[in-house]
C-alpha cells in the first residue's frame, strides 16, 4: 500500500479500483492513463475510453491496471472471441478486444512512437517512410502454428496469466492452428503431463503435426520428430521443437520483403546474421549466384538444421558462433556487399552495428520482432552516418501486441 505523497495526495493501492480516462497506446499491449498525476498502464482498454481499472502492480513512478468495467466504450471495441482473453486470465492475447483494422492502427502507432522516441527520427522522417503495419492472409484466429503450453503442479497444460508464472488451464486456444486445437493435450481431454515443464505443439506448413514434452530431456510424444516447412520455394526439415516463424505466411512474407528491399545481385557477397535454419541465406544464394553467402548462428540446433537444409548450396558457409563473437574475432570478415540481420528480441546491439558498418556493405536489411530494439539499433546506425531508407511492418502475430519489422539501412552516399 502507499500513503500520501509529498503533496498530500493519496497514492494508489494494489487491488484498488479507480475510474479513469484512457489515453494513447503504448508498447506492451496497454494504454497510458493518469490518476492524480501518476502514470497508469491499463490493459484491456482503448484510447479515449472511460473505464473502471483495477490496480494489479505498483512500481516507483507508475502502476499497472486492468480495465474491469467499460463506462464509455471506443467505437473500435469488440467482444473478445476467446473467453480467456479477460482481466486476470490468459496473458497471451493483448488485443482481442480491438477491432481488426484498429489493431493495425494500434501497432502502427507503437512503431512510429518508438522510431521517434528511441530511434531519434522526426515525425516528418517517419512520415516519409510511410510506416504502416500490414495484415497477413488467414484472419485473426487459427493462425499460430507453434504453441507452447505451460504445465501446472497438477500436470495440466494451459497458458500463463499476464506477467505471472501461474498457469491457467484452458480447453482451447483460438489463435492456435486448427490442427493444434484438435490435439488432446489440454486438461478437458483428460491429458496430464506430470513429468513435463511445458508442452510444445507444432502444425507445420508441410502438413506435419507433433507434440513435444519439454522437461530435462525433450522428446516428441506424438507425431514426427522432424517436421517439414515449405517456404521460399524450398522444403525445410527441422526438429519439431526447433525455431520457425509461427505464422504460416510469415516466412514467405519476410523473404519477399528482404529481397525487394535489399535487391541482392549476381556476384555480390552476403552475410546472413542470426541465420537460424537458413531461410534468408537460401534466398540470398538464389540471387547472388556463385558468390559466397556466410550464415552465422549460435544455436546448435539451428546450425545443424542450416547445414542439412542448405547442403545443396555450396556457396553458403555456416559459421557456428555468436554473431558478436564471430565479428569481433574475425571469423567473419569484410568486405561484404549486402547484409541481412534477424537478431533476437533484444536487438543486435551497438558493437554488432559498428562491425557491420566497418565491413562496408552497400546495404543491410534488419528483420526485427521488437520495435524498441530496432529503433535503438537504427539510431546507432545513424550515428555512423547510415540512414533508415525504408521500413515495412507486418502483423505476424494477430490479437497480440507484437509486430515484425523489415528495415532497409543504407550507408552515406
Amino acid at each position: 500500500m502507499t500513503g500520501p505523497d509529498a503533496d498530500g495526495r493519496r497514492g494508489l493501492e494494489e487491488a484498488e479500483r479507480v475510474e479513469l480516462t484512457v489515453g494513447a497506446v503504448a508498447p506492451g499491449g496497454h494504454c497510458v492513463a493518469r490518476v492524480d498525476g501518476q502514470v497508469v498502464f491499463v490493459r484491456h482498454a482503448l484510447p479515449g475510453e472511460r473505464v473502471v481499472a483495477e490496480v494489479t502492480e505498483l512500481h516507483r513512478g507508475f502502476a499497472r491496471a486492468d480495465a474491469v468495467e467499460v463506462l464509455a466504450a471506443s467505437p473500435d471495441r469488440v467482444e473478445p472471441p476467446c473467453p480467456y482473453a479477460k482481466p486476470g486470465r490468459c496473458g497471451g492475447c493483448d488485443l482481442q478486444h480491438v477491432a481488426p483494422a484498429a489493431q493495425l492502427d494500434w501497432k502502427t502507432t507503437v512503431v512510429r512512437e518508438q522510431l521517434t522516441r528511441l530511434g531519434g527520427l522526426t515525425d516528418a522522417e517517419v512520415d516519409r517512410l510511410g510506416v504502416r503495419v500490414e495484415a497477413l492472409p488467414g484472419g485473426l484466429l487459427g493462425w499460430r502454428s507453434r504453441v507452447r503450453y505451460a504445465v501446472d503442479a497438477a500436470g495440466r497444460a494451459g497458458l500463463l496469466k499476464h506477467r505471472s508464472h501461474e498457469v491457467l488451464p484452458i480447453d482451447r486456444c483460438l489463435i492456435a492452428h486448427p490442427a493444434i486445437q484438435e490435439l488432446s493435450v489440454l486438461a478437458p481431454s483428460g491429458a496430464r503431463w506430470p513429468d513435463a515443464d511445458a508442452v510444445e505443439t507444432v502444425a507445420s506448413t508441410g502438413g506435419d503435426v507433433s507434440v513435444v514434452a519439454v522437461a530435462e530431456a525433450v522428446a516428441p510424444v506424438i507425431g514426427p520428430a522432424v517436421v517439414r516447412e515449405v517456404a521460399a520455394g524450398r522444403e525445410w526439415r527441422l526438429p519439431a521443437g526447433g525455431f520457425w516463424q509461427v505464422h504460416p505466411a510469415a516466412a514467405d512474407t519476410l523473404v519477399a520483403a528482404v529481397l525487394e528491399l535489399l535487391d541482392p545481385r549476381p556476384g555480390e557477397s552476403a552475410w546472413d546474421l542470426y541465420g537460424g535454419a537458413g531461410l534468408f541465406a537460401a534466398a540470398l544464394a538464389g540471387r547472388v549466384s556463385d558468390a559466397r553467402v556466410t550464415l552465422v548462428e549460435s544455436s546448435e540446433q539451428g546450425v545443424a538444421a542450416a547445414r542439412k537444409n542448405l547442403a545443396d548450396l555450396p556457396q553458403v558457409e555456416v559459421v557456428a558462433a555468436r554473431v558478436e563473437t564471430a565479428l569481433a574475432r574475425r571469423r567473419v570478415t569484410g568486405p561484404v556487399d549486402v547484409v541481412v540481420l534477424d537478431p533476437p528480441r533484444s536487438g543486435a546491439g551497438a558493437q554488432v552495428v559498428r562491425d557491420i558498418v566497418a565491413a562496408g556493405p552497400r546495404a543491410a536489411t534488419y528483420v526485427a520482432c521488437d520495435p524498441a530494439a530496432f529503433a535503438r539499433d537504427a539510431r546507432t546506425f545513424a550515428r555512423h552516418g547510415w540512414r533508415l531508407a525504408a521500413l515495412r511492418g507486418y502483423d505476424l502475430f494477430p490479437m497480440t501486441q507484437h509486430v515484425e519489422l523489415v528495415g532497409l539501412l543504407l550507408p552515406p552516399d
